[in-house]
């Protein structure tokens, strides 16, 4: 495909792939670019304006290799699940994205990785809103981004995240679909997650790991589980062997994710993330238990990287705008 390896294909057959591609059942493809901002490492966010005049935030991350890139992209405009360490749930949450509105971040990620002579090699669905919540959507988008009849990405090269919905681990199971699947612990016991993200009172840590043993094993890939380091909340030794406890003989990779601030939370928490040290303490204990982990690299720090960040300081800038006529 011309947009996928950068070619340009006769009479105008790009744009029409691309409109097959985004074409929301009964609405327009009309999104637009609203706020773009590159980091210094070369991060790109892309704060994207729907047809409503909402928002929704993608991002491209350059690859360590110097051709290829990935993406990130939101499943929902803003969230409902209430993550207290997160911006995307300060401004609550507004509607579900159609498959439409979902594919078209897929497109401006994929032109923004062409324009910098990058191709966009993976995708993640890890940016705003909890992709098991608008699962039918989601999964209609992924079939058009990865089948090779449209945006040709590959099922492989996916990765859907939730913050542990149960249902929906089992349902994306059931499909089939060959994508890989990370889960949000963020904590090793029931308490701590808790109080980190509410849903863990909906969902025990044991049901979630046994849904996503479930979908390991339909798959043969290991599930990735997402642990954000938070100072003094969830890093300390204890945490970690507690983690290890947890996982135990499971063949899954810990991702260790580094905390971006964004001020004070819902509940008037101000987290911090945790230092070197700290990290490198907490992923030794797990190597040292036989556990796959390693840090993943943080990224976009100048920006306004943190989910949620940029449309939430784009909508109090326009606020403070209005009240100042």
């Amino acid at each position: 495909m011309g947009a996928a390896t950068g070619l340009t294909l006769p009479g105008g057959l790009t744009e029409r792939i691309e409109t097959a591609l985004a074409l929301p059942t009964g609405v327009p493809a009309t999104s637009s670019l609203a706020v773009r901002q590159v980091a210094s490492d070369g991060t790109t966010k892309l704060l994207l304006r729907l047809h409503d005049g909402r928002t929704v935030e993608s991002v491209l991350m350059p690859d360590y290799h110097a051709d290829r890139a990935a993406g990130c992209i939101s499943s929902q405009v803003g969230c409902a699940m209430g993550c207290d360490f997160c911006a995307t749930t300060k401004t609550g949450f507004e509607r579900n994205l159609s498959a439409g509105e979902i594919v078209e971040q897929f497109l401006a990620l994929r032109r923004e990785a062409l324009a910098g002579g990058r191709t966009l090699r993976t995708l993640v669905f890890m940016g705003m809103g909890e992709p098991m919540l608008n699962l039918d959507a989601v999964l209609t988008a992924i079939d058009r981004i990865a089948d090779n009849r449209l945006g040709a990405l590959g099922w492989r090269q996916i990765t859907v995240s939730t913050v542990g919905i149960v249902p929906g681990i089992e349902a994306l199971t059931a499909t089939g679909l060959n994508v890989h699947l990370a889960v949000s612990l963020h904590a090793p016991d029931d308490a701590t997650r808790a109080r980190l993200l509410p849903m863990g009172r909906r969902f025990a840590i044991a049901e979630i790991l046994a849904a996503a043993d479930r979908f390991q094993a339909s798959r043969g890939r290991p599930v990735t589980i997402q642990y954000c380091l938070l100072r003094g909340v969830n890093d300390t030794p204890e945490h970690a062997h507690a983690l290890a406890g947890v996982l135990g003989k499971r063949r899954m990779h810990v991702n260790l994710l580094r905390y971006n601030p964004t001020g004070l939370s819902l509940l008037g928490r101000s987290y911090e993330p945790s230092d070197d040290a700290t990290s490198d303490a907490f992923a030794s204990i797990l190597h040292g238990q036989g556990l796959v982990a390693h840090h993943r690299r943080s990224r976009g720090p100048d920006i306004d990287a943190a989910c949620g960040q940029l449309r939430r300081r784009v909508a109090a800038e326009a606020i403070d705008h209005s009240g100042s006529l």
